[in-house]
């Protein structure tokens, strides 16, 4: 009897070692070019973070300071970054972007190449400095921290000439080494035009193509902070959305050709919007967008504050399209976030975990056509193991399929989440959702591409199955994650 078990088991271990190798044979897919980074996907998985305008605007009343404000407009009266930090956190945002100097030139940090900062404000005295706290709240917080640094400067008397080239690459210096570690570098393409610059009150144009070196300055940058990803129009690591509505195209492909692409270069907000299926270049979009009409505090926009369904409605249109969303909330003359916004990012915040807090797709059974090899490593349970590794997949040959996911149950149906394994490339460029209704599959919504994330707001529909069906793709559909609310 022993030596049968014996014989048994070793039938049984060695069916196990056969099956075993069998799938470590099954190769993964080849990635389909161009790629994400790593800090690109870090990037990528935060979602969502804060960006926050305040400067001497937030005292005169402007969007864009003329640059001879004086420093001592800037006093605010009650300053507490810590709830600011709260209501970061609490509305689920995961960083901060602040606006370290805008076009005005003035610096909110004691800069010591320049007379125009803090230290010649009202405020503490002279003795206080925004990004210091800022960036140690965010740090001691668990929040990422981001700087905005404009390129365009209507104090600086240089502007134009190579001097102030070197003056921003200071002041980059400066930001990096004393308040790092930060996440994201932020720059726009305001670049020239009227301004104070020292007394000359004139009107300066600059070469955006070339006048600020951008690989020698970012080189510069990312020497001292290797993880950053760096934000402007056309990248290099992440791209404008070409719009500050709010909303990313339902065709978003995190791929662009950005040879030809600078800041501020005109007519290209339609292709930042959609990107290009075939890009040679991995640029994914951030949605920008302030929570009021302006970028900077308006006491007469305190009963314009966003609604809450408002902004759950960018959420959709921005993070549930692939892309990123950084939401501007400006702190009043107070140095605080007003009650209005806070009120609104609590309440987005709500309907965020209405929508989202049970997810019937959790370990429910799943069944697909087909998947690579016949090997679990790439089967259609993987879609909802929670594993953001792992992932469906068909063979070389096949680029269409369906997954259908068993809710066990009839249920009523009002979001469906769909995310690609991003980190072989972006493949899908058409699909559809199904739901079993009257023992027959009948279409709900349909899309072109999916990416990081898509979340597919649907009229709510009662059913116990959802058919996701890839109808085209670049190669081998490649499925992480199906989520249903």
């Amino acid at each position: 009897m022993k030596k049968l078990n014996l014989f048994i088991f070793l039938v049984f271990v060695t069916f196990q070692l056969v099956a075993t190798n069998k799938e470590k044979q099954v190769p993964p897919p080849s990635p389909v070019y161009p790629i994400p980074t790593d800090r690109q996907l870090a990037w990528q998985e935060l979602e969502q973070y804060a960006f926050i305008h305040f400067t001497t605007n937030t005292f005169t009343g402007k969007e864009w300071g003329y640059g001879d404000e004086s420093p001592e407009v800037f006093n605010p009266s009650e300053m507490d970054v810590n709830q600011w930090i709260k209501t970061v956190k609490e509305a689920g945002l995961k960083g901060i972007v602040l606006t370290c100097k805008h076009h005005d030139g003035f610096c909110l940090w004691p800069s010591k190449y320049t007379e125009h900062s803090v230290k010649n404000s009202k405020w503490k005295n002279g003795q206080g400095n925004v990004v210091k706290e800022v960036a140690e709240a965010c740090h001691k917080n668990g929040l990422k921290f981001g700087v905005y640094l404009s390129p365009w400067d209507r104090n600086r008397a240089d502007y134009g000439s190579p001097s102030y080239v070197e003056y921003y690459r200071n002041q980059l210096k400066e930001l990096f080494t004393m308040y790092g570690p930060v996440f994201e570098m932020w720059f726009d393409g305001a670049n020239g035009g009227d301004g104070y610059y020292g007394g000359a009150k004139e009107k300066r144009k600059i070469n955006g193509a070339s006048y600020y070196d951008w690989p020698k300055t970012l080189d510069i940058v990312r020497k001292i902070e290797p993880n950053i990803v760096f934000f402007s129009d056309a990248g290099p690591d992440i791209r404008w959305c070409g719009n500050e509505s709010g909303f990313i195209g339902e065709t978003n492909w995190s791929p662009i050709t950005s040879d030809t692409l600078f800041a501020g270069k005109s007519g290209i907000d339609k292709i930042l919007n959609t990107g290009e299926e075939n890009g040679k270049n991995w640029i994914p979009a951030e949605v920008d967008v302030s929570i009021r009409p302006g970028w900077f505090y308006h006491a007469e926009e305190d009963v314009k504050v966003k609604t809450p369904e408002k902004l759950f409605e960018i959420y959709l249109s921005s993070v549930g399209r692939g892309a990123n969303l950084i939401l501007n909330i400006p702190p009043d003359r107070r140095g605080l976030f007003h009650e209005n916004d806070v009120k609104a990012l609590q309440g987005w915040k709500q309907l965020i975990d209405d929508a989202f807090k049970n997810n019937l797709a959790r370990h429910s059974i799943v069944k697909s056509d087909s998947y690579r090899g016949n090997s679990k490593l790439y089967a259609a349970a993987n879609v909802t193991d929670g594993n953001k590794e792992t992932y469906w997949a068909t063979n070389d040959d096949i680029t269409s399929g369906n997954l259908i996911i068993d809710l066990g149950s009839k249920k009523t149906v009002k979001y469906v989440t769909i995310q690609e394994y991003i980190k072989l490339g972006q493949r899908v460029k058409g699909f559809a959702v199904y739901a079993w209704k009257n023992n027959n599959w009948v279409e709900i919504t349909k899309g072109s591409t999916i990416g990081y994330k898509r979340i597919l707001r649907l009229e709510p529909v009662d059913t116990e199955k959802i058919k996701i069906e890839i109808s085209a793709s670049k190669a081998a559909p490649l499925i992480s994650n199906i989520e249903i609310y």
